[in-house]
């Protein structure tokens, strides 16, 4: 979901942030120096005369890597038509569950993601960015066929793991790809790409599972889903930065003209991004040394702390349990229904988000986003609380769509995206490799937890105690923000690094 992801998409789309005083960003993230950006300027006032670069391929190409990340939504939806306790996996499977062990069946996927976060960013650096995606559809078959034939509790626990597992790989390897293929121009929308088909693979599992009503069914449509994504990505070409890392030059021309057009003179652009990896590789202290510097420390804290209240604003809960949250709220609107209509919000709103996120500020963004989420998980509480001990709400019994729908288009304009954003933006390059993973590792282990205890805490405090808990973390992380997270739009990586050792 927009929260998951070790977003490296959303990393990508700062390199294309449109304010004249942002910092080109090399394929890793980190700062170009001063001349490699006047080369930059150099290649785009040129097109002209020595070709247009082709944007198709490079779209095509952006879209199949990104058939990933829908097969990774619907591992993330896949829980919720399973109705309130798993439901109708009992109904279809023949197999019973318990209620705890439903939401171990629902959280494993975030535990399996978390786990690959590290590994696949070096695997993508030893065997590629393509090989190591279509690589990881061997995983997702064999997690989806362990979900398909599953007789027991256990296969779904090992099913639903490997499955999460795979999702996660592609929460870092895609948007990778994407952000290494695209010209710098359109890297921003092919960031996004990632994020939206990801919000639509959850909505389309939401869909399927209403439709079909057949969690057996959902399941097998789930497994299709790696398959067509590897018959599709197969013909797309590597990456030139990989080929480049790899000072493997005959295939880098050849995969950048298949992504430009023949007619595009390649040489300046690979000539940039030769400079950015010579730059990376020659950037001065260890890792050692700079991550024990005041910057590194802070910046440490903030990406900590964002990822820590972006997942205990309860975000994963309500992707996860969407339809328990309706069927506990009693609303009019059957629960598959409404949860449609909230995974449609969502889609809709990621794309909306795509538009502003590069013209506005980051902390405002924040702040207006959890300010936001305070408030709705705070009405959350006060709605089923309501419920429970008065009849205030009885005559408007679909009101909590409301509050939920308002909750998800505010975190997909601010603590979705921005937090993964702003990882490259506040970390040098020599300790950004290691914080982006540790910082995805984090989020999801959060997710985990958040999502494993969410069906205990309604039990033990209660629905209402259980958002008015998410609005009390909301409301810490509005102090956050306000007071630890500095303002990167428009700063170069060198002015946040002075401002986080100050």
């Amino acid at each position: 979901m927009t929260n998951f992801a070790w977003d490296a998409e959303n990393a990508a789309a700062t390199c294309s942030a449109t304010d004249e005083n942002t910092p080109l960003l090399s394929a890793s993230g980190s700062a170009m120096p001063e001349k490699i950006a006047i080369s930059q300027q150099t290649l785009v006032s040129n097109n002209g005369q020595f070709g247009q670069a082709k944007r198709l391929p490079q779209y095509l190409a952006g879209l199949a890597a990104t058939l990933g990340a829908l097969a990774a939504g619907m591992v993330l939806g896949w829980s919720s038509p399973a109705g309130k306790d798993g439901i109708f996996i009992i109904r279809d499977y023949g197999v019973l569950i318990e209620e705890e062990e439903f939401a171990l069946i629902s959280s494993l996927a975030t535990l399996g993601a978390g786990i690959i976060c590290i590994p696949i960013g070096i695997l993508a650096d030893l065997i590629g960015r393509k090989v190591t995606m279509l690589l990881m559809v061997i995983p997702f078959t064999l997690g989806w066929l362990l979900i398909i034939f599953a007789d027991s509790a256990l296969m779904f626990y090992f099913g639903r793991f490997i499955t999460g597992f795979s999702a996660g790989a592609f929460c870092v390897a895609a948007p990778l790809y994407t952000s290494e293929i695209a010209e710098s121009e359109i890297r921003g929308t092919l960031g996004s790409f990632f994020q939206l088909m990801l919000t639509i693979g959850i909505l389309a599992s939401y869909i399927f599972g209403d439709v079909i009503d057949n969690m057996k069914t959902l399941s097998i449509i789930s497994a299709i889903m790696p398959l067509i994504f590897f018959g599709v990505f197969f013909f797309m070409p590597e990456t030139p930065v990989y080929y480049l890392k790899k000072n493997n030059e005959e295939d880098a021309k050849k995969s950048m003209i298949r992504l430009r057009g023949s007619q595009y003179n390649i040489e300046g652009e690979l000539q940039i991004h030769r400079e950015a990896l010579e730059q990376t590789q020659r950037s001065g202290a260890s890792f050692a040394v700079s991550v024990k510097s005041r910057a590194a420390k802070k910046g440490f804290v903030i990406a900590f702390g964002l990822m820590l209240f972006q997942q205990m604003s309860g975000v994963n809960a309500i992707i996860f349990y969407s339809s328990k949250i309706f069927e506990d709220a009693k609303s009019s609107i059957p629960s598959s229904k409404a949860t449609i209509i909230v995974g449609a919000v969502q889609v809709i709103s990621v794309f909306f988000s795509t538009l502003v996120v590069d013209k506005l500020g980051r902390k405002i963004l924040l702040l207006a986003s959890i300010v936001v989420m305070f408030l709705t998980t705070l009405i959350l509480g006060v709605y089923f609380y309501c419920n429970e001990y008065t009849s205030a709400f009885a005559d408007i019994p679909w009101f909590a769509l409301i509050p939920l729908c308002v909750f998800l288009i505010m975190f997909s304009f601010g603590f979705g995206p921005i937090p993964w954003m702003m990882m490259p933006e506040i970390f040098a390059p020599e300790v950004k490799g290691v914080a982006g993973s540790s910082a995805c590792l984090f989020n999801w282990l959060v997710a985990f937890i958040v999502t494993t205890f969410y069906p205990k805490l309604t039990v033990a405090i209660e629905s209402y105690g259980t958002f008015w808990l998410f609005s009390l973390f909301c409301c810490v992380g509005i102090a956050f923000v306000y007071f630890l997270v500095p303002e990167t739009k428009g700063k170069t990586l060198d002015q946040v690094q002075r401002e986080l050792n100050r």
